[in-house]
C-alpha cells in the first residue's frame, strides 16, 4: 500500500512557488493529533475520524489520554493524543506509526516524534516553542532550529497567532480565542487530505447552538485553517484516499463502549424486558454508564452506586426482580465486586459483568491498555465458581457480543463476564448497522406454574427456574449459603455440596453448545499458528495479511469464548509446529491453553500500556527463520 513516507523527497524539495499543486492518491494514512490535555485533541481527532467515515474510508482510531488528571501544562506527562488510521482497504488497527503528526506544543512533539517514520510530515504550532515551553518539555535546544528533525518534513505554522488574528472581531477574551486553535489545526488536516469541512461545520452548529460566540469562533478557526493550507501552499501536494470497498449498507462510527451499550439496549428490546445497569464510575468503563443513561425511553434504568460492591449488589437485586441486569467496571472494580459475584453464582441469577480492562495492578495506569484481568475473570473468586467468560475483539464487535453474553446469562441462569479493554472502549471504527431481523430471538421464560415447582429444579441446560418475586405459590429463599439440590433449602451436607459444585460447573460447560467453532484464517497449510483473544485480533489479522504479501504463510485463530473454549480448538492447536499466543499480559491465555490442552505454546507478551504494533508481530514470525 502506498503511503506518505514512501513518496520521493523530490516531491517536496523541487517544488517551486506558483507551480500547480498536485493531489497525490494514497492507499492509507495514519495521522496523529497531539497537544496538552486541554488543547481539544480528542475532539479534533473524533471529528477527523467521523469525516473519514463519511468520505467512505475504512478507519480505526486510538485515543491516548494522559494518566494524570491534572498534569502540569506543557509537560510530557500531560500530552493527549488521537491517532486515526484510514484507508481505501479494510484495516483492523489504528496504525503502527504516524505518517503525519500535528503537534501543538514542544511536549507533544517530544512525546510523539519517535513514532513518525523517516520521511513523515510533522506540522508544529511554532508559537508554542518559547524558551519556557521548551524547558517544560525537557528540551535543551529548539528542535525546530537544530538538526534533530532533519529526517522529517517539518512544517512550522503559527497556529495560535493565526487563530487569534482570525478571531479579532469576535467578542471574547484572548485566552478563549486561543482555545479554538484545535479547529485551526483540524482545518489544515482537512485541506491536507482533500476532505470536506461540512460534517464538522454541522457538528459545530449543533454543539454550540445556544452559544453564538463559541459557534462563530470555532467555525472561523476551522475555515481559516483550511484556507491557510490552500492559500499559503503549505505543502507542494496534498493527498487523497480513495473510497474504501465496503459492503453496501448504512454505516456510522462507533466506540467499543458505545457498541456494548447499544447491544444491551438491543438485548432489552429483543427480550422485551427492562434493563438495569448498576455501576460505579471508573476509567475506561464509565462511558457505558453515560451512554445507557441516554436511553431511558427504552426502559433502561441506570444507577450510579456509591461503590463497586453496591453496584454489583444492585445488579443482583435487579436480576432477582426479573430485569436484564448488568454491571460495568474495570480491573480494580472487578476485584471489589468478587464477593457479590459469588453470591450471584450461588443464587444462580443472570447478571452480565462487563470488565473494560486497563493497566494494573491497583490504580496502575488507568488510561493505558492491558489484557491482564483474564485469570481474575476465570478463577478470581472464592471456592469453585466457574463462569462463562467472553471477549470482545473489536470496537464494533461489542454490539453482538453484549447481546450473546446476555442471552447466555438468561438461558443458563448464571453470571457472565464480558471482557473489553481501554483500546477497544475508546477506539472507533466504521460499523455497518445490522438488520434487526438478523439478531435472532431472545427467549425469556419466567416460571409461573405452581405445580411441581422447586427453586433448584433444573432444565435440560441445568438452569434453575427464573421466578419473579411475588409470583403466587412460588416463594423461595436464595442467598450465599449452599443449597440443597432441587429444594433450595440450606444444606451443610458434604455430599450435597460436591454434587452442587459439579452441577454448577457442568452447567457452565454446557454453554459450549452456544459457542461457534473457531475458524482458521489463512491458507491452512502453514506450520505457524498465531493465536489471540480480545483486542489482539486487529494486529494479528493485519500482520498475517502483510506477511502473506511478502510470501510468508501463517495461519490465525482468534478465540472470543475463553470459558468454555470452542469445541474444536484443541484439535486445531495440535496440528501446528509453532503456536504463538499474542496478548497484553505475561502469558495468561497461554497458561490457560497449556493447562487445558497440554500443548506447547510460544508467547509474545507486552505490558507497555500501548497497543501491539503490526510490525512487532511480523518480527516474531520472521524471527523463526528457517522454521517458517
Amino acid at each position: 500500500m502506498k503511503r506518505i513516507t514512501e513518496l520521493d523527497a523530490e516531491i517536496y524539495d523541487n517544488y517551486e512557488q506558483g507551480q500547480e499543486k498536485r493531489i497525490q492518491e494514497l492507499d492509507q494514512v495514519t495521522i496523529r493529533f497531539a497537544g496538552d490535555s486541554g488543547d481539544g485533541m480528542q475532539i479534533t481527532g473524533s471529528q477527523f475520524s467521523a469525516t473519514t467515515g463519511i468520505a467512505g474510508n475504512a478507519f480505526n482510531t486510538f485515543p491516548d489520554f494522559p494518566a494524570e488528571i491534572r498534569a502540569p501544562a506543557g509537560s510530557v506527562a500531560g500530552v493527549s493524543g488521537f491517532q486515526i488510521h484510514f484507508s481505501r482497504e479494510e484495516i483492523h488497527t489504528s496504525g503502527d506509526f504516524a505518517d503525519v503528526l500535528i503537534a501543538m506544543n514542544p511536549a507533544a512533539l517530544k512525546a510523539n516524534f519517535k513514532d513518525v517514520p523517516r520521511g513523515g510530515v510533522i506540522i508544529v504550532n511554532e508559537d508554542a516553542f518559547t524558551p519556557e515551553d521548551l524547558e517544560k518539555a525537557g528540551y535543551t535546544s529548539n528542535p525546530l532550529e537544530d538538526e534533530s528533525l532533519e529526517v522529517y518534513h517539518v512544517v512550522p505554522v503559527p497556529i495560535t497567532r493565526l487563530t487569534v488574528e482570525q478571531l479579532k472581531d469576535v467578542d471574547m477574551p484572548e485566552k478563549d480565542k486561543r482555545r479554538s486553535k484545535n479547529m485551526f489545526a483540524l482545518g489544515i488536516a482537512f485541506w491536507m487530505f482533500d476532505m470536506p469541512m461540512l460534517p464538522t461545520e454541522q457538528w459545530i452548529e449543533k454543539k454550540f447552538a445556544k452559544n453564538e460566540i463559541l459557534k462563530k469562533a470555532n467555525l472561523l478557526a476551522l475555515r481559516a485553517g483550511y484556507s491557510f493550507g490552500h492559500m499559503t501552499e503549505l505543502l507542494p501536494i496534498h493527498f487523497r484516499i480513495r473510497t474504501a470497498h465496503l459492503r453496501p449498507g448504512l454505516y456510522r462510527n462507533i466506540t467499543g463502549n458505545q457498541a456494548i451499550s447499544l447491544g444491551l439496549v438491543a438485548a432489552s428490546q429483543l427480550a422485551n424486558l427492562p434493563l438495569f445497569l448498576g455501576s460505579y464510575p471508573i476509567t475506561p468503563a464509565s462511558d457505558i454508564l453515560h451512554e445507557l443513561s441516554r436511553h431511558k425511553n427504552f426502559r433502561i434504568r441506570t444507577f450510579q452506586a456509591e461503590d463497586e460492591i453496591a453496584a454489583m449488589a444492585s445488579a443482583i437485586g435487579a436480576a432477582y426482580a426479573g430485569s436484564l441486569a448488568v454491571t460495568s467496571t474495570s480491573g480494580p472494580g472487578l476485584s471489589l465486586k468478587t464477593e457479590a459475584m459469588n453470591l450471584a453464582v450461588m443464587a444462580e441469577l443472570p447478571v452480565l459483568i462487563i470488565n473494560v480492562q486497563r493497566a494494573g495492578p491497583s490504580t496502575g495506569m488507568p488510561t493505558k491498555v492491558e489484557q491482564a484481568d483474564l485469570l481474575q475473570a476465570l478463577v478470581g473468586r472464592s471456592g469453585e465458581s466457574p463462569l462463562p467468560v467472553i471477549a470482545v475483539r473489536s470496537p464494533a464487535d461489542g454490539f453482538r457480543k453484549a447481546i450473546h453474553a446476555m442471552q447466555i446469562a438468561v438461558k443458563y441462569m448464571t453470571p457472565v463476564i464480558l471482557l473489553s479493554d481501554g483500546y477497544l472502549a475508546n477506539g472507533t471504527e466504521e460499523w455497518k448497522l445490522p438488520d434487526l431481523s438478523d439478531l435472532g430471538e431472545f427467549k425469556v421464560a419466567f416460571r409461573t406454574e405452581k405445580e411441581g415447582f422447586a427453586p433448584y429444579l433444573r432444565d435440560e441446560h441445568l438452569a434453575r427456574p427464573w421466578v419473579k418475586p411475588g409470583t403466587p405459590g412460588l416463594e423461595h429463599r436464595i442467598g450465599g449459603l449452599e443449597k440443597q439440590n432441587i429444594t433450595g433449602a440450606v444444606s451443610y451436607d458434604g455430599e450435597n455440596h460436591q454434587s452442587m459444585v459439579q452441577l454448577r460447573a457442568q452447567k457452565i460447560m454446557n454453554v459450549q453448545k452456544e459457542i461457534p467453532d473457531v475458524v482458521v484464517l489463512g491458507s491452512g497449510r502453514s506450520n505457524i499458528l498465531l493465536v489471540g483473544w480480545g483486542s489482539a485480533f486487529g494486529v494479528i489479522t493485519d500482520a498475517r495479511l502483510e506477511l502473506a504479501e511478502e510470501g510468508i504463510d501463517v495461519d490465525q485463530v482468534h478465540v472470543d469464548y475463553i470459558h468454555p473454549l470452542p469445541a474444536n480448538l484443541g484439535d486445531i492447536l495440535r496440528r501446528y509446529k509453532h503456536v504463538i499466543v499474542i496478548e497484553k499480559n505475561m502469558g495468561q491465555f497461554a497458561f490457560w491453553l497449556q493447562g487445558i490442552y497440554s500443548v506447547n505454546v510460544e508467547k509474545f507478551n507486552q505490558m507497555n500500556g500501548k497497543p501491539f504494533k503490526t510490525s512487532e508481530v511480523m518480527s516474531i514470525v520472521k524471527g523463526l527463520g528457517s522454521n517458517i
